[in-house]
């Protein structure tokens, strides 16, 4: 596992336990206790047709592309609005823009394990329904082993609490090895439920990674620790989520990705072009601007309109990843969001194998 992810915490003492302390600290990064009225966001709020849980609010990995920027301002506004006497919060809010804030400002859902708990024990029916075989996506809009897990192991206190009922469907998403950690919880899951774990990974080149996921682990350690998870017959394979249009769209790039993920025993590889929101694209433009800046014009070209890339070049890419992932024998998935939607911009033939920018 990557040594950069352990981080060192330290609780600052001069400050008293008001209603929302501050657990920890690590150098731009400060970790706040969070007290969930409620833990599984049904489908009526995912909008994505299955329940959700996400253990921390915020993610410290930090990932140029994220999506899932979108709903931290409304958290802080909530919690700086409900606790006025938290200084640094409130200095946060008004100091740091929403999309900066997802990385610098954790919450972390303290009596997640005991909420989730009462809802499976005493909760209506529409909860009641998930032990029918309804699916549970675990990190959605975080990653729940981000290094805050290392210390506070909200994660593993909510699998803990599946592992005490039957006929579940549950998937992780996350980027980190730590997830391999809790081995021992989801063989045990697995006796009695269905359980995946998607490992996101974009490419395997280590410098291009370090440049668009400053925090996260390294390629190497994702691919190892899929590997060590199908070795305990855990099933497990890969988001290649998002492709970047321009950098890691070229087959010199993904066909050693897809050959790589192939070897480490990947049960399945899902794979979708970019999709750029209005949170995301506040972080993600001005990104390109200073790392890609020849592709700038043509990314904000692209995704004037639309949070999508052209339907050809979606198109395209799926006829890649179908024709290189039959060679290497590693089941491909597609992410069918918005699949029916128009857009321009990117537009490949759909024969090419190079997804010219």
């Amino acid at each position: 596992m990557q040594s950069s992810s352990l981080f060192d915490f330290h609780t600052d003492q001069s400050l008293q336990r008001p209603a929302l302390p501050v657990l920890g600290e690590q150098k731009d990064i400060r970790y706040y206790a969070s007290r969930a009225k409620s833990v599984l966001n049904g489908t009526d709020v995912t909008k994505m047709g299955f329940w959700s849980i996400n253990p921390y609010v915020g993610c410290a990995f930090g990932c140029a592309y994220c999506y899932a920027r979108y709903a931290h301002r409304y958290v802080i506004e909530r919690s700086v609005n409900a606790h006025p006497e938290q200084r640094q919060l409130r200095e946060a809010f008004e100091t740091l823009p929403p999309w900066l804030a997802f990385e610098r400002q954790i919450f972390v859902k303290e009596n997640a394990a005991e909420v989730l708990r009462r809802t499976l024990r005493f909760g209506s029916e529409k909860h009641l329904n998930l032990l029918k075989g309804e699916g549970i996506g675990i990190g959605t809009a975080t990653d729940p082993y981000q290094p805050a897990e290392r210390r506070f192991r909200i994660t593993r206190g909510i699998l803990e609490v599946l592992s005490e009922h039957q006929g579940l469907s549950i998937w992780i998403i996350t980027k980190s090895p730590l997830v391999t950690r809790d081995v021992d919880l989801l063989r045990r899951i697995a006796r009695h439920n269905q359980i995946s774990v998607h490992i996101s990974l974009i490419t395997i080149d280590r410098e291009l990674a370090r440049r668009l996921e400053p925090r996260a682990p390294t390629p190497d350690s994702r691919l190892r620790a899929l590997a060590r998870l199908r070795e305990h017959g855990i099933e497990a394979g890969i988001n290649v989520m998002p492709v970047l249009p321009g950098i890691t769209d070229r087959p010199d790039q993904l066909e050693p990705l897809i050959k790589a993920i192939a070897t480490a025993g990947a049960t399945y590889l899902n794979a979708c072009a970019l999709r750029l929101r209005s949170a995301a694209r506040q972080r993600y433009l001005p990104f390109i601007e200073q790392e890609f800046p020849e592709l700038a014009a043509r990314y904000r070209a692209t995704y004037a309109h639309s949070h999508q890339a052209g339907k050809r070049y979606r198109e395209g890419l799926d006829l890649y990843f179908t024709k290189v992932c039959a060679r290497y024998g590693v089941p491909f998935g597609r992410d069918d969001e918005d699949d029916d939607e128009e857009s321009e911009g990117l537009t490949p033939d759909v024969g090419q194998l190079v997804f010219e920018f």
